[in-house]
């Protein structure tokens, strides 16, 4: 648990809470919700570069080689290993950020999934506390240059793929915008569950969201924002700092994540896929409209915008009274958005 350690208003950290609560929530859900893959199905594999390796993961139902596409997978924020394995004498729990059924993924494809900088694949009996090395390396550049060199890696080994696919989800949906602008050999980008605007706009519009739909008053709004405004001019005064954290990130990471995805999304020329829930606790989807109304315009063609009504931030129905289940619609997501991949050729 981290201290925050500027004014924030206490009204305003509530609100901050929930997105974030949201978020944990969502990955709570994900290893118990279900049917959870097994670490023992991914092949490990490193980049070695000068004072630095680059840990990637392939779940493939074929040899690598024998794959003709490459799917890969670009999770949000946060230190968490991949999987989190509890083992007793009679029993084994696993919770795992990966939301996938690899049982339905496509055969022709390996599915790649990176490990985040000295954060491990999997833990075993064990709770993981985030490093200073992982502080450190916990940037947008950071995490496009992994993605950007595991690309160039699988190019080596799958000899001219049909596709290469990036799906970015969250915080993977800024680098996944941005890395549709170095990495020219991908062919297809989903960003989902994402942003059009700075991080920092959002806080802002889900404070106006709770005041326009009055679950709180313009005054305690007004103070809210001022707050907000307040820490993001302090973190922006140190934006490298990894000492100080806000919401359970530091300083440095929230700087370096703070540029527009719109603007990333623009320069792509590729097919791109943009889906968001109407009900994402995370990510307001007000701050996703200006990416359609910036592609028409720009007078660009190559979006593919989904609005799906009801889903949060993980795809998750959100029931309309208390006798509802939620329903995990992730994988129709990503079947509506394979059979988008087959009709839109980059």
């Amino acid at each position: 648990m981290y201290i925050f350690t500027s004014h924030t208003n206490i009204y305003h950290q509530k609100t901050m809470r929930k997105i974030v609560f949201g978020i944990l929530l969502f990955f709570f859900q994900w290893g118990f919700s279900q049917n959870t893959p097994s670490y023992k199905h991914f092949k490990h594999h490193s980049i070695f570069k000068k004072n630095d390796t680059i840990n990637y993961y392939v779940y493939s139902q074929e040899e690598i080689n024998s794959t003709t596409g490459i799917l890969l997978f670009i999770h949000g924020s946060g230190a968490f290993p991949m999987f989190n394995v509890t083992k007793d004498k009679k029993t084994t729990s696993v919770v795992s950020t990966i939301p996938f059924e690899l049982e339905k993924l496509p055969k022709d494809y390996a599915f790649i999934v990176v490990a985040k900088k000295c954060v491990p694949f999997v833990t075993i009996n064990q709770e993981y506390h985030p490093s200073k090395c992982f502080y450190e390396n916990e940037s947008l550049d950071y995490r496009v240059w992994q993605y950007d060199q595991v690309i160039n890696d699988l190019n080596k080994k799958i000899k001219n793929p049909k596709n290469i696919i990036a799906i970015g989800h969250s915080e993977g949906s800024d680098v996944v915008a941005k890395l549709g602008t170095v990495n020219k050999k991908l062919t297809h980008v989903g960003f989902w569950s994402g942003s059009g605007n700075s991080q920092y706009n959002d806080f802002a519009l889900m404070i106006r969201k709770d005041a326009s739909e009055k679950k709180i008053d313009e005054k305690l709004a007004a103070m809210k924002l001022d707050s907000l405004y307040e820490k993001l001019t302090d973190i922006e005064a140190h934006p490298n700092d990894i000492n100080k954290f806000w919401m359970n990130n530091t300083y440095k990471r929230w700087h370096k994540f703070s540029e527009p995805a719109v603007e990333n999304l623009l320069k792509i020329n590729i097919p791109v896929f943009v889906a968001i829930g109407t009900q994402d606790q995370a990510v307001p989807i007000e701050s996703s409209l200006i990416i359609k109304s910036e592609f028409i315009r720009k007078h660009k063609k190559n979006l593919t915008y989904r609005i799906y009504p009801d889903y949060d931030h993980g795809f998750e129905t959100v029931p309309s009274n208390p006798d509802e289940e939620p329903q995990d619609m992730w994988m129709s997501v990503f079947s509506e958005f394979m059979d988008w991949v087959k009709k839109n050729k980059s």
